[in-house]
């Protein structure tokens, strides 16, 4: 296989701790895995062993790049089986897993998921909005099923709730390897009002209230 050069070290996998019951789905956490590979791409994920999780990490892993999983500690029964992926690191709660997979990561993907993928790509679409970060976030929208949510989000920008340069941080493409291409050409836009926000500032505002997010913006 030949290897393909990024722009990104690594991508952080939002995505199931189940398989779903579609085959393609379980198919193209494996083709996102290999595309990684391709692309020399390391992975940070939530660090589960079984679902999505497991196969996309372990695509990565038998493809020699280095694996991060991270993983609340009362998490661990349910979300690892057999041996671990890669590295494992262990944090405290769902806030600093979150605010630790987004400092390790130049972008981030999600695969086909439930609650939990759904509030993990939420909140970093939210702090790109915000202008926390400039990394890309992108769908792999499998057999359309993140249509809905897109059909969500064009409503809410139809309604002026987001605003269309919010709409672009967002993007889509059904296969692994046309997302990534897509993540690799995304140039961010930021708001006016987002582009005078002063983010290193935050340790000055002490109404703050996740210290995870804190200490992730002061750690970027």
């Amino acid at each position: 296989m030949e290897e393909t050069k990024s722009r990104f070290n690594r991508i952080c996998v939002f995505c199931g701790s189940s398989s779903g019951k579609k085959a393609s789905y379980q198919e193209s956490a494996v083709e996102l895995g290999k595309e990684l590979v391709e692309r020399r791409i390391d992975l940070v994920y939530g660090g589960g062993s079984v679902g999505l999780m497991g196969l996309v990490s372990q695509a990565v892993h038998d493809g020699g790049r280095h694996v991060l999983g991270v993983i609340p500690r009362t998490l661990m029964p349910r979300e690892i089986t057999g041996e671990t992926v890669g590295e494992v690191r262990t944090v405290s709660d769902m806030h600093q897993r979150k605010a630790e997979m987004a400092r390790q990561a130049d972008a981030f993907i999600a695969l086909p998921g439930g609650y939990g993928t759904l509030e993990e790509l939420l909140e970093v679409i939210t702090w790109a909005q915000l202008g926390i970060h400039r990394k890309p976030v992108g769908l792999l929208n499998v057999d359309g099923y993140y249509n809905s949510l897109l059909c969500f989000i064009d409503k809410a920008v139809d309604e002026g709730f987001i605003s269309p340069t919010a709409r672009h941080i967002i993007v889509s493409a059904p296969t692994a390897k046309q997302l990534v291409r897509q993540l690799e050409e995304y140039v961010p836009e930021l708001d006016e009002v987002t582009s005078k926000l002063v983010w290193e500032e935050m340790d000055r505002i002490s109404y703050v209230s996740e210290p995870g997010i804190l200490w992730w913006l002061l750690n970027l």
